[in-house]
């Protein structure tokens, strides 16, 4: 079932039949940011509206070979209205004396950077531009996830903070989907452990309150039992910035950020779709978690490079993975009974004993988890 289809993203969506794909995610080319050097690639129009619009086309195809109990996951960042003295706008009116440093025959240069409507210096707000169209078309816009990039790019900037986040939506065909949270939980810290197990007294400022809302004026005297080793998952997703490269794509998601979304989004053997396949990197995860994926790129060598990529991944043992969420859940059940017996050790053996903890403690996504 997996595959590879070189096309326009509207022409390779309309050859695969309605209802087929159990989930997509993908991040479109961002709005006059990138020339991808292919005639007819989304990103280079004349208006942010003439983009969005396009977008809209695209996602109306995914709506359609997409199952019911679907989702849409879409990366996307934002861009701003030119002021008409950078750089780039220089060089364009013919003023600038770096001409070597830009390739003036790349489509980029063709984008306007004002509009009417708005102002010079305005963020334009492209992201939430697409996700109230893709609201007006029918999809249920369900989560704003933030992208907090830890790594992001320095700017040089004076008069705004500096960007280090992006957007992620999460859309749904149905107002009742597939989601499976447990697979997304995270651990959650030993402060909130201890927290939970002392329990809630009477004489709280919620003790009173005439509204109940998620249980905070119930008094609890006692969690001694409380064995809770998850969360759910929040919608701000600290993740650094790609570490694979490609030489001939520099604008890849990294696979960590997607890994969520896939393991939260389709069940085992499900297709995930990806109509801007770009390097790959949607492929290569549905593969390494036992998906099948349809990948759809403009432009043929990322096509050439994305299945040379995807062919060195191997999928990962399923059984490893429900054994090292087995494992984690008997860490943290245990971990209070560690803190006692502490009391008996020498600080030199508790270092010891609790680095060998940590070492064996990892999450799903395989980082060590911090107790």
């Amino acid at each position: 079932m997996s595959r590879i289809i070189c096309a326009d993203a509207v022409e390779g969506l309309k050859t695969l039949p309605s209802s087929l794909v159990d989930m997509c995610v993908t991040s479109p080319p961002y709005y006059g940011l990138r020339d991808y050097g292919v005639d007819g690639q989304i990103g280079v129009e004349q208006s942010p509206q003439e983009y969005i619009d396009r977008l809209v086309k695209v996602f109306a195809e995914v709506y359609r070979v997409l199952k019911d109990d679907g989702t849409l996951w879409i990366n996307i960042s934002d861009s701003y209205a030119g002021s008409g003295k950078g750089p780039m706008s220089i060089q364009v009116a013919g003023n600038g004396k770096n001409k070597n440093l830009y390739d003036m025959k790349s489509r980029i240069y063709d984008v306007p950077k004002q509009w009417e409507g708005i102002k010079p210096k305005d963020l334009i707000g492209i992201p939430w531009m697409l996700a109230f169209a893709l609201r007006d078309y029918g999809w249920y816009l369900r989560s704003e996830v933030i992208w907090h990039k830890t790594n992001c790019l320095p700017e040089s900037v004076k008069d705004r903070p500096v960007k280090c986040h992006e957007h992620i939506f999460l859309l749904a065909k149905s107002p009742k989907y597939y989601f499976d949270y447990k697979a997304i939980q995270e651990p959650i810290k030993d402060v909130s452990r201890e927290r939970y197990k002392r329990g809630r007294s009477a004489n709280t400022k919620y003790s009173n309150t005439k509204v109940r809302q998620a249980g905070i004026d119930r008094a609890c005297d006692d969690f001694s039992d409380f064995d809770q080793n998850f969360r759910r998952k929040r919608d701000v997703w600290e993740v650094s910035t790609n570490s694979y490269k490609m030489d001939e794509h520099f604008a890849m998601y990294p696979e960590k950020l997607i890994e969520p979304c896939i393991l939260a989004g389709s069940r085992q053997g499900g297709i995930v779709l990806d109509p801007f396949f770009g390097s790959g990197t949607t492929g290569a995860v549905a593969k390494r978690f036992g998906r099948e994926y349809i990948g759809i790129d403009i432009n043929e060598t990322f096509c050439k490079k994305a299945e040379e990529r995807i062919e060195k991944v191997s999928a990962e043992n399923q059984s490893d993975i429900a054994e090292t969420r087995e494992n984690t859940e008997k860490f943290f059940s245990n971990l209070k009974q560690d803190k006692v017996c502490a009391n008996n050790r020498t600080n030199e053996e508790n270092a010891v004993h609790f680095q060998n903890k940590q070492d064996t403690c990892f999450s799903l996504g395989g980082s060590v988890t911090e107790v």
